[in-house]
């Protein structure tokens, strides 16, 4: 796809930090970081959504995510870091091409994610629970 920021840095149209590569999956720097070591894991097949990849693809997306966050906390000795994947424009994915951020987390970073999360009642959480459970059964 040639118009897809990522897809230009897998084929070195762009450049990147490459951190590290396998046949599946790319990992590097993030061009505006929120902390030091923010880094970007994308497939390397072009995917607009962690949903829209084959699961076998997805999982080892997420095998390289885990990989190069054991790199970050051992270099950097973390307080920790935060997963973030967005799939789709509402959800502020701002590339279409799938990926996951690792942002490393500092004790005194003042990162604000904008969780603004409010309890809600628990018939509701029941009705959710039963709905999401059905679906799953449904693929199985």
């Amino acid at each position: 796809m040639t118009d897809c920021v990522f897809c230009s840095i897998l084929a070195e149209d762009l450049p990147a930090y490459r951190l590290y590569e396998d046949e599946h999956s790319l990992a590097f720097l993030d061009v505006e970081p929120a902390t030091r070591g923010h880094s970007l894991v994308i497939p390397k097949t072009h995917y607009e959504t962690t949903t829209d990849m084959p699961e076998s693809l997805a999982g080892r997306v997420f095998k390289t995510v885990r990989h190069v966050s054991d790199a970050l906390e051992s270099a950097y000795q973390l307080d920790g870091f935060t997963l973030v994947q967005e799939n789709g424009v509402t959800a502020e994915q701002d590339v279409p091409h799938a990926h996951v951020h690792i942002i490393p987390r500092y004790g005194d970073d003042a990162l604000d994610l904008g969780w603004s999360g409010k309890r809600v009642e628990e018939t509701t959480q029941q009705e959710v629970a039963a709905t999401v459970r059905d679906e799953l059964a449904s693929h199985a």
